[in-house]
């Protein structure tokens, strides 16, 4: 595959902003039946991602974290935080409240078979594209990679 990523890509793809109402959001992602959002600042810079994995959060809640009580103190046996953050996200009503901030990216130049193998590695299923000033020019897919395997067949 001597493709790029600009080659295959989805230009123009919606974008959501970190303040959009989170409903909003959900509509945009079921209407269009796709599984997640590039999320910009004010300036369209990217800052995040919206995904269904993020939006399980709002129907599942947050369990707790386990803990031991020994001699009047609390000893968690996980970490506090991911919980703050877990209950952070399933209370969340806001986009920027819920996106996952590090989001992965690829620039347009990049091989195909470069943006698998990032999409593979890091378990993803859509890679933002952005230019050098961190504007989102459009989103890969897995799908948007098997249907170019598909038309050097």
């Amino acid at each position: 595959m001597s493709k790029t990523v600009a080659d295959v890509m989805s230009r123009d793809p919606i974008l959501v902003r970190t303040d959009t109402p989170l409903k909003e959001a959900i509509q945009i992602l079921a209407e269009r039946r796709i599984s997640g959002l590039p999320v910009v600042d004010e300036n369209g810079k990217l800052v995040g991602v919206l995904s269904e994995t993020d939006l399980m959060w709002q129907e599942t809640g947050v369990t707790p974290p386990a803990y031991i009580m020994f001699l009047d103190s609390v000893i968690y046996l996980q970490n506090p935080g991911t919980y703050e953050r877990e209950l952070h996200k399933a209370l969340g009503q806001t986009v920027g409240e819920v996106m996952t901030s590090d989001a992965i990216t690829i620039a347009p130049d990049k091989f195909l078979r470069e943006a698998a193998a990032l999409m593979h590695e890091r378990n993803v299923r859509r890679l933002p594209v952005i230019d050098q000033s961190e504007q989102v020019i459009g989103i890969l897919t897995r799908g948007d990679i098997v249907r170019a395997m598909a038309a050097e067949m």
